[in-house]
């Protein structure tokens, strides 16, 4: 009898785990390599499509890996959407896989005006801190999504236009506050090379990063460092900004350095913060990081 309760009592708890587990979605599943693409993904396709972002929260897109599962995920998914320019170093040859299987690609990185950095021919894969490039993506991956999403091909043009909206309200918004910056004023200084695209497109002078080109797997020398030290101090900077998902020791070390006290403000540059905490769309990500910039460059 205690063997047959245990039977019956097992028995129940199994089902009562079935009735709780999700049912599995019909939707088209769109499997997205960073947040910050992810974030625009879900804006675009509301409930129509299943967006599923790989890379998460306060992580470092050039050196994130996937787990067993997770790859398994993007050779399943009707699209992979990646942001490409050499951006997703730890998983990028997972997105090369499962071009292999057949799974569709959209590559952001290919419908963008690309920047290359200085003195080298890699192609910089920062570009949305321009929203205007982030626009051209939106313009192309809308159409994409809209013919995944089938029936709900309507929602996703309505979706789209009204986040294009809002990607010209925030163009706005920095061309008018880094505009009212003094120029002599205009000078930024990163942990890493993030800001090429925000700089051309808003007359921003890049002064130089504690981190040579633009992976965070790279490694300064103590001369770099001093040649920056030495920029830091012949322009006349006050603040010098650190990416929020990478350590700042090296920023607080050029801060030490300096001949003037020089604060390092922490901004989010390469990915979004956690859900419900400041920073977690892209849209806020940029307009809290334009406030922050604002603040430390103004005299």
């Amino acid at each position: 009898m205690r063997r047959v309760a245990g039977m019956l009592a097992a028995l129940v708890a199994a089902g009562g785990l079935a009735a709780c587990a999700p049912e599995a979605s019909d939707r088209p599943t769109v499997v997205v390599t960073t947040n910050i693409l992810g974030d625009i993904a879900d804006n675009l396709v509301g409930e129509e499509v299943d967006v599923v972002t790989l890379m998460p929260a306060n992580a470092d897109p050039h050196s994130f890996e996937l787990s067993a599962r997770e790859a398994a995920s993007m050779r399943s998914a009707d699209l992979v959407v990646s942001n490409g320019l050499g951006l997703e170093e730890g998983v990028q040859h997972h997105v090369d896989a499962a071009a292999s299987d057949g799974v569709a690609q959209f590559v952001a990185g290919d419908h963008v005006d690309p920047l290359g950095y200085a003195g080298t021919d890699a192609a910089d894969p920062h570009f949305w801190t321009d929203p205007t490039q982030t626009a051209r993506v939106v313009d192309a991956l809308a159409p994409v999504l809209a013919e995944i999403a089938g029936d709900g091909a309507d929602a996703v043009d309505a979706a789209a236009a009204a986040y294009l909206g809002e990607l010209r309200e925030l163009d706005a918004a920095m061309s008018d506050t880094l505009g009212s910056i003094p120029a002599d004023h205009r000078a930024l200084v990163t942990n890493h090379h993030v800001f090429g695209y925000l700089a051309r497109r808003y007359d921003v002078r890049i002064l130089g990063a504690a981190v040579p080109g633009g992976t965070t797997l790279a490694a300064p020398s103590a001369s770099d460092l001093q040649e920056l030290v030495d920029a830091i101090d012949d322009a006349g900077v006050t603040t010098i900004f650190a990416d929020s998902s990478q350590p700042d020791r090296l920023m607080q070390v050029l801060a030490d350095e300096a001949g003037r006290d020089v604060r390092v403000v922490s901004l989010f540059t390469e990915s979004l913060a956690p859900a419900g905490e400041p920073g977690d769309t892209y849209l806020d990500m940029m307009r809290r990081n334009l406030q922050s910039i604002a603040d430390g460059l103004h005299p």
